[in-house]
């Protein structure tokens, strides 16, 4: 490359303009650094530029993350990041997720962390890296660094001499402590982050390639299939073991206390063998659950209240208005199951799983085993959706219990789609209580309680966490769930409304012991109370008299706030909006978190008064999510959150007796299905160059939710407070209306 007005000799600018480098090498000046107590994002927890970037004597780029892609387009956004800040194309950039033998530790992947956490560790490193090498140019050279240009994975000196990023680190093995402080890509030079790159996991998913931990097959692998208790208390006191064992393809039956498992040759064999046992099992029944209602058992069970805003004491007020909000227990409902593959050989275990966190994973499997903690490796792959703690976790524990029993063959294990709903741990009921004063038309007073079970009870490193633990000889209790404390939280995330009113009060009712099992569903409890909130600013707004929107803005002195609210509006068309019977708007807001994403949603819906159903017919949405590294995979997310709280809020919830689910199938457990998603779904990305990574993929799911119970009141004159918003509902709500 020839020196020109474009390769000015400043090393900002040509650092934005070229390209290339990686880490498993040190400058003596840096190799006694200190890690900064300050490093940005998950650099904290791993310093050292070698947990995240290696570059190979070769010239080969790895980039290393200890998040897991689960759909929400981390693995695209990474490379990118990396391919910018160490100026090589993002197809050079081979990226590693989550493995605990090979990646940092960065926990679990949830709460739209990702970006904050790991894409802000990767930028930084990769930065850090980048300047290491053009240190390293520049000594063999003997030239200022200023006098150096990247590209494609060399540094070049302006009179030709050339250095690969692989010649450079050769013979370089020192760990490097990370900066507080990097020299980043100016935001206006950038070449990758900002721009629209197609997503690197959707080929394969698309041409039906392997993609999924489904889809991996090892040699001589075996298939085996879970018995399952008739409920999570039942006892396995007898099966006729040899009796199955002589079915076609059976390779062993694996009992441990009321831990039942088949395994057999090929797949099929083994569900016949395990619907044999199923068959031919007994079990010792407990007693009768009792609770049958999920509102009255919130109402009934023991709580401690947690006030995380406001006086310890009850404001009493004359109320303008107030209102009870009403959420079931709702499933992830993957529609692929639960799958994990296991092999035990040489007294070591591998597990290839789709948890969401695969260091957690491993340290609850080893308590689980009572196994020494470094002869076990779980490995990260693709499962076909969860979005939360759904059964992935699980069938690893299954799969590893059964490798142990069969060492040196890969144990496949899968669940099946009654398993699936019966076992995996729900999104918990809720129900919301809430009050306010209007003056003048502006919220002088509002009272928020929230009445939730936990909202995580992931594999946190403890064996009693997995349901296995539960079953064996010697079973393990999970440990008592805790309340996420603010300001995340968990059934009181989003709780605190992030409008400007003088006197606010938030309570969250915690049931430690809720009726079903729980954990982690897309969004945690802040799905229910935007829906509760934004629900609630309607109310308010049509007593006050005034336009929901203007409502809103009038409430918020947040500047970015009210940029997506207005934003949403404005592509809405709002002001312009034409009724008819039947047809209604909605509109809802929301910051996840109240330190997250913002989001807006506007709504169109006609509702059917007759049969009841609601017809989505339009989706507008503004998503402000910081600095965007990949605006069309924000919108992939804020799209599939707006399709996936829809469902949430029109069709499920978990149906129950007082012995078990009987939610178990698709026929009593619906989801959405293409027929019903909206006509038109648009989503405006507000790019916000060179600011804090603030995540995406849990953001639209409280405001979608508002939206559709605001549109419906628009529509009907009908407000509905309780979810889901099924025909059956709203034809009762009508006719009484």
């Amino acid at each position: 490359m020839t020196p020109s007005s474009k390769f000015q000799p400043s090393r900002r600018r040509f650092l934005a303009e070229s390209g290339a480098l990686v880490v498993s090498f040190a400058l003596a000046r840096y190799a006694d650094a200190q890690p900064a107590a300050s490093a940005p994002g998950s650099l904290a927890k791993a310093p050292n530029l070698d947990s995240w970037i290696r570059v190979d004597a070769d010239g080969a780029i790895t980039v290393f993350t200890g998040k897991v892609e689960l759909g929400q387009g981390l693995k695209t956004a990474i490379t990118q990041i990396a391919a910018e800040e160490l100026f090589v194309e993002p197809k050079s950039i081979r990226l590693v997720t989550a493995d605990t033998a090979r990646t940092p530790d960065e926990g679990q992947t949830a709460g739209s962390n990702s970006m904050k956490d790991s894409g802000t560790a990767v930028m930084n490193a990769a930065a850090q890296v980048r300047e290491m090498l053009v240190g390293l140019a520049a000594t063999r050279f003997g030239v200022e660094r200023n006098a150096l240009l990247l590209q494609d994975g060399a540094i070049r000196t302006r009179d030709g001499r050339t250095a690969t990023y692989g010649e450079l680190v050769a013979n370089q093995s020192l760990h490097v402590a990370a900066q507080a402080q990097s020299s980043l890509v100016e935001a206006k030079a950038r070449r990758y982050i900002g721009k629209s790159m197609p997503r690197v996991d959707i080929p394969a998913k698309v041409v039906g390639g392997a993609a999924y931990v489904h889809d991996l097959r090892l040699p001589n692998m075996v298939h085996a299939r879970v018995v399952r208790p008739p409920n999570r208390s039942a006892r396995l006191t007898m099966i006729d073991a040899q009796t199955i064992e002589k079915m076609p393809g059976m390779v062993k039956v694996v009992r441990n206390g009321s831990f039942l498992a088949v395994v057999a040759e090929r797949e099929f064999q083994a569900i016949g063998a395990m619907r044999a046992a199923n068959r031919a099992a007994k079990w010792d029944m407990p007693q009768a659950r009792g609770a049958t209602d999920a509102y009255a058992a919130l109402a009934a069970a023991p709580h401690e209240d947690f006030v995380i805003q406001g006086d310890k004491s009850p404001i009493t007020k004359a109320w303008t208005r107030q209102a009870t909000f009403r959420r079931p227990y709702q499933m992830h409902a993957s529609i692929g199951p639960s799958c994990a593959v296991a092999l035990y050989e040489g007294e070591k275990l591998t597990v290839w799983t789709h948890s969401q966190g695969v260091y957690p994973l491993r340290g609850s499997i080893a308590e689980m085993l009572k196994m020494p903690l470094e002869r076990i490796r779980c490995v990260h792959m693709e499962g076909s959706g969860c979005y939360g703690h759904n059964g992935a976790d699980d069938a690893a524990a299954d799969a590893a219990l059964i490798a142990l029993a069969l060492p040196g063959r890969p144990v496949r294990v899968q669940w099946m789609r009654e398993q699936e709903h019966a076992w995996e741990p729900y999104g918990s009921a809720m129900t919301t209580t809430v009050q306010a004063v209007l003056q003048s038309g502006s919220i002088t007073d509002w009272q928020f309680e929230v009445t939730s079970g936990p909202h995580s009870t992931r594999p946190e490193r403890k064996g009693g966490y997995l349901a296995a633990a539960w079953l064996l000889q010697e079973p393990m209790a999970p440990p008592p769930p805790q309340p996420i404390p603010q300001p995340d939280g968990g059934g009181d995330r989003n709780s605190i409304p992030l409008y400007s009113i003088p006197n606010v009060r938030v309570v969250h009712r915690f049931v430690r012991d809720p009726t079903l099992r729980v954990s982690a569903l897309r969004s945690l409890g802040a799905y229910m109370n935007v829906f509760s909130i934004e629900s609630f600013m309607d109310e308010l707004a049509a007593a006050a008299n005034a336009d929901p929107v203007a409502f809103r803005l009038r409430h918020l002195a947040d500047t970015r706030a009210q940029d997506a609210i207005k934003l949403a509006a404005e592509r809405f068309g709002w002001s312009d909006f034409k009724r008819r019977p039947g047809k209604g708007r909605g509109f809802a807001f929301a910051r996840y978190k109240n330190h997250a994403a913002y989001a807006a949603i506007a709504m169109e819906v006609d509702v059917d008064r007759d049969g009841g159903r609601i017809d989505v017919t339009r989706v507008v949405a503004a998503i402000d999510s910081g600095d965007a590294v990949n605006p069309d995979g924000i919108r992939n997310q804020t799209e599939g959150g707006i399709v996936q709280s829809l469902s949430w809020t029109l069709y499920e919830a978990v149906r129950f007796d007082d012995k078990t689910i009987e939610s178990r199938d698709w026929a009593s457990y619906p989801i959405m299905r293409f027929a019903s998603v909206p006509r038109s779904v648009e989503v405006h990305v507000i790019e916000r160059p060179g600011t804090p990574f603030l995540g995406t993929g849990e953001a639209a799911q409280g405001p979608t939710s508002a939206a559709l119970a605001n549109a419906l009141a628009d529509a009907t004159g009908v407000r509905i407070r309780e979810i889901p918003l099924t025909p059956e509902r709203v034809r009762a709500a009508l006719s009484q209306a």
